[in-house]
């Protein structure tokens, strides 16, 4: 090689990626695990918050105010995992091919 050469620097042949074993992939959860974890949760949290309503300053109204934002947020967790991202985009376009025309987003072109 000659030192003139601009590239007699540069190293020859394939190149090696460094593997770290450390790193590892996460597994994507099921929707019957998602709804299994969800629904033990649930009854964890309706087991523990007994004991702790009594010792609470809280009203009986704030109490059941809680409870009934408990149920509503559970209810639409399991609304929402009950059906894939598929068929919401179908629901979803249905529900755009019912409109009427007056909903239609118009055009905007420069040319015309």
């Amino acid at each position: 090689m000659d030192s003139d050469d601009p590239y007699s620097h540069v190293a020859i042949g394939k190149l090696n990626l460094k593997k770290d074993k450390g790193i590892k992939k996460k597994k994507k959860k099921t929707k019957k695990k998602l709804l299994e974890q969800v629904v033990k949760s649930m009854e964890n949290s309706q087991t523990d918050s007994k004991p702790q309503q009594s010792q609470s300053t809280k009203t009986k109204a704030e109490l059941a105010f809680l409870e009934q934002q408990e149920k509503m947020r559970t209810k639409r967790i399991l609304e929402k995992a009950s059906m894939t991202h598929k068929e919401r985009v179908e629901k979803f376009n249905q529900h755009l091919d019912s409109l009427t025309e007056h909903f239609d987003i118009p055009k905007v072109s420069w040319t015309k």
